[in-house]
């Protein structure tokens, strides 16, 4: 483990000398990196056969075409934020609740931006805070939305745990609760990420129609009786489809 934490602290530092170098040889990266020359050798040969660097017919190395995809994607989600956190702080102030936008990561969900309440008693979230797919309303109304193959795939192979009293630890209570909420267009959630608690979420699309984040109101149990929750539903609904359509989502 040690030596495998080694070799990528080594390749960031290949990659590194990219960011004041368009371009280098093989030999001005030995020179800049003082990595020994067989295993500077080794670690651009991976590099450059994973994508991140490429080599052209005079022997110089830049940086591959992967980063401009990672780059677009990293653009993409940092675009989202810009255009929610207006949109977020207009849905806190209308219902004095947190507000909170949350993308999928891998198998995933991730916190991305927040907009705190100014209730005395708040709900704990942060931006960079993780959670699974299958718990959360803001996390479930993304896998609900996820293309079928892709949500059977992860249902298949992922344990569902207990995380809060109210977790969903039962596979086909789950995609019950995940066909009706693609059918209704929310979803509420009630003690599964944290005791007490409750989030009502929908979708996020962007101008392809494909599912990109969730929305969430979230707050303590107790201000989300009946007769409230119709109106939470409404706002956080209204909020998610307006964010689609700046993103250019046609709304139907």
């Amino acid at each position: 483990m040690q030596t495998n934490n080694k070799t990528v602290v080594k390749s960031m530092q290949i990659l590194n000398l990219f960011i004041k170098h368009s371009k280098l040889t093989f030999t001005e990266m030995l020179t800049y990196s003082e990595i020994p020359k067989t295993s500077l050798h080794r670690m651009v040969g991976s590099l450059e056969e994973m994508g991140f660097l490429t080599k052209d017919k005079d022997g110089f190395y830049s940086l591959g075409l992967l980063f401009l995809q990672f780059g677009q994607l990293v653009a993409n989600r940092l675009d989202i934020r810009i255009i929610a956190k207006p949109i977020m702080e207009q849905l806190r102030d209308d219902v004095e609740e947190a507000v909170n936008l949350i993308i999928k990561d891998g198998n995933e969900a991730m916190y991305i931006e927040k907009v705190d309440t100014l209730q005395p008693v708040r709900l704990y979230t942060s931006v960079g805070r993780r959670s699974p797919l299958y718990a959360g309303a803001c996390s479930r109304i993304i896998l609900a939305y996820l293309p079928e193959e892709e949500r059977e795939a992860y249902l298949e192979h992922v344990k569902l745990e207990q995380i809060g009293i109210g977790t969903i630890t039962d596979k086909e209570k789950l995609r019950e609760i995940l066909a009706e909420s693609k059918r209704e267009g929310y979803t509420v959630s009630i003690s599964e990420l944290e005791n007490y608690t409750t989030a009502v979420s929908a979708p996020v699309f962007n101008h392809t129609g494909e599912v990109i984040a969730g929305l969430s109101i979230a707050g303590i149990e107790g201000r989300y009786g009946a007769e409230r929750l119709p109106m939470l539903i409404k706002k956080v609904t209204s909020g998610a489809n307006l964010i689609s359509k700046k993103l250019g989502h046609n709304i139907p």
